[in-house]
């Protein structure tokens, strides 16, 4: 069963990869290293400028030492074009290696301002309803291309760089106006992580039933070495009259006529253990380690005949052997980069399984002759079903909202939100998203979780930060009755 829990760490690792590759805007390259072209390399310098400049009339964040920071219009700050830009990786680059030119245009930003303010293009925009994002984009296209183009403040700016020229300007403008014309919702990508959540729990599950399987595989290669015991050359006493207690386990047979788990694997190959790579000597070295542990010389110590026996066996053999050994992480590191992830969650779920094979709901012991198999759910109920895809929606829609509240109390002098580790950036964004959109959800369980992530996943003082910037969000959002959650 995959419970919330795995299902955190899961939407986490899709939106990591997600996040960090997702490109909404086309970014022009630098021109070519060697490249002397003086209108190139003007161009190119415009065009940075442009981008900044966006940026700063929007008063998104941007971190320490950006100069001037503008409170910002609230028209401006509605457009969705500077978040969706600020929120690029490729964008963050660029601001974190010229940053030096965050503040070139401080001078003249209330004047530029103004200009724009004024303008008949801001009054139209400002009075719409129901904008698009291509909406957006056409205001910041017709805002560059008709008013501070012709700004003789920012004309004077650029003239400060000696290879300053009209073709260079005019080219500048036309990779800006590129870019934001290329905004692309990306949903394609968006589809492709989503499958990728959805593909990546039924693999978790796959391995739950992969796991539980594993005491049949073992056990027929038992059988195999006692076939092979009897017919070889000379065989001793011992060969020709083998302990047939683990060989004829009761457990492992009830395994192996467990249907829903038999056609499971039929119908999905990953969770059949034999087609791993080097799968025999996987069975082989945890066999070996079986037939040498204290727990089978008391096992063979044991009446035979009773099920509970026997599945109190191999539950042991699972917890104390199988589960923690380096054969099976070997193994499972060459099926999926996630498996190793899961197998403490699923190996859990194995046990349970087990567990339940012999033992009352309450959890005593019930002496049996035969037992059931009874597999878990996939999913404990349908809103647990839903959890992973409506998380990692509601952090892809709300990114930069998000985002805005992570940075509006991160401490500039201690922390520059460039060099934030990544993990860290989506860590928070869940938990934010956890908190204001499951309601049913303690925030205690949320803060409990994450931190827990993070203490595995990224830094070693990522949990305490996070902590303390989630702290902080929380009492905000409270305090706006954002959230009702104590």
């Amino acid at each position: 069963m995959i419970n919330r829990s795995l299902i955190r760490i899961k939407t986490i690792q899709i939106l990591y990869s997600y996040l960090l590759t997702r490109s909404d805007f086309k970014l022009e390259p630098a021109p070519a290293e060697g490249d002397t072209d003086r209108d190139r390399q003007f161009a190119y310098s415009v065009y940075l400028d442009f981008l900044l400049l966006l940026l700063k009339l929007s008063a998104v964040p941007l971190g320490q030492n950006s100069g001037v920071k503008l409170e910002g219009d609230a028209v401006l700050r509605k457009n969705r074009v500077a978040k969706a830009l600020r929120s690029d990786p490729a964008m963050s680059a660029i601001i974190s290696r010229y940053r030096d030119r965050l503040s070139r245009f401080d001078a003249c930003l209330p004047e530029i301002m103004n200009a724009i303010t004024e303008s008949a293009v801001y009054n139209d925009f400002k009075r719409k309803r129901k904008l698009e994002m291509a909406d957006d984009v056409a205001f910041w296209v017709s805002v560059f291309s008709t008013i501070i183009r012709k700004n003789k403040s920012f004309e004077r700016v650029l003239r400060q760089n000696e290879a300053f020229s009209r073709v260079g300007l005019e080219e500048g403008l036309k990779k800006f106006t590129t870019t934001l014309t290329s905004f692309d919702d990306t949903r394609a990508s968006y589809l492709k992580a989503r499958n990728d959540l959805d593909r990546s729990l039924s693999i978790a599950y796959s391995l739950y039933h992969a796991l539980l399987y594993l005491p049949v595989h073992i056990t027929d290669l038992h059988l195999r070495r006692i076939d092979d015991a009897k017919h070889k050359y000379l065989p001793t006493p011992e060969d020709l009259n083998p302990d047939m207690r683990l060989a004829e386990n009761m457990f492992a047979e009830a395994l192996r006529k467990c249907k829903p788990l038999t056609e499971y694997i039929e119908d999905n190959p990953e969770a059949d253990s034999s087609a791993w790579r080097d799968s025999d000597l996987m069975y082989s070295a945890l066999l070996n380690r079986i037939l040498e542990s204290d727990l089978y010389k008391e096992y063979l110590g044991t009446e035979p005949g009773d099920f509970a026996t026997d599945a109190n066996f191999w539950r042991e053999v699972m917890r104390t052997i199988v589960l923690p050994s380096d054969e099976l992480a070997d193994a499972l590191e060459t099926r999926s980069v996630y498996w190793n992830d899961d197998l403490s969650i699923m190996g859990t779920f194995v046990l349970k399984t087990i567990r339940r094979s012999f033992a009352d709901p309450e959890g005593n012991e019930k002496k049996l002759e035969t037992g059931t198999i009874e597999l878990l759910p996939k999913f404990m109920n349908h809103d647990d079903e839903k959890f992973g895809a409506q998380l990692f929606e509601a952090v892809v829609m709300n990114r930069e909202t998000y985002r805005e509240y992570i940075d509006r109390f991160i401490d500039n002098k201690q922390w520059d939100t460039e060099r934030l580790a990544f993990m860290d950036i989506v860590l928070m964004l869940a938990s934010i998203a956890e908190i204001i959109n499951f309601p049913s959800i303690p925030i205690p369980v949320t803060l409990n979780e994450y931190i827990e992530i993070a203490n595995d996943y990224s830094t070693p003082r990522s949990g305490q930060f996070i902590n303390g910037i989630l702290y902080s969000v929380i009492k905000m959002l409270q305090s706006e009755g954002t959230i009702a959650k104590k």
